[in-house]
């Protein structure tokens, strides 16, 4: 005969969580250790400190401003369409890689500087940027 008793029977468990746990732990610290286990082996030298050299060289870079008329500036000299033209076919010529920026005045007119985009782009120029920020207002 089988007595049975009032308290009920539990059921072990094997908890894998802490298991898991506990092997990722191992893990490192074999990792950590295995690593801290190779033998670096390093010259020393003694290097100069680095000083501040400024670029003697301008990069060739063309500047055009386009003010509220319409007129372009060419590194802050004002220029006519036709000395723009020469110059540009010029420059182009000895550097066919040539970039040249486009800035427009705060209240220059967007046709004005397409009409300039346009101009360059004829020049035979093909690296053109139009700059985001409008041009500091000119005494």
């Amino acid at each position: 005969m089988k007595i049975r008793t009032p308290i009920p029977e539990k059921k072990s468990r094997l908890e894998i969580i802490p298991l898991i746990d506990i092997m990722f732990f191992l893990l490192a610290s074999f990792m950590m250790i295995s690593l801290q286990m190779q033998i670096v082996r390093t010259v020393k030298a003694n290097l100069p400190t680095a000083t501040l050299a400024t670029s003697s060289t301008k990069p060739d870079i063309v500047n055009l401003l386009v003010d509220r008329d319409g007129q372009v500036s060419v590194d802050k000299k004002p220029i006519s369409f036709s000395d723009l033209n020469t110059l540009l076919t010029n420059r182009c010529s000895l550097n066919t890689n040539l970039p040249v920026y486009i800035t427009g005045a705060k209240d220059a007119t967007h046709g004005s500087v397409v009409y300039v985009l346009d101009f360059v782009k004829r020049a035979g120029i093909q690296r053109v940027a139009i700059a985001v920020k409008a041009a500091p207002d000119q005494p």
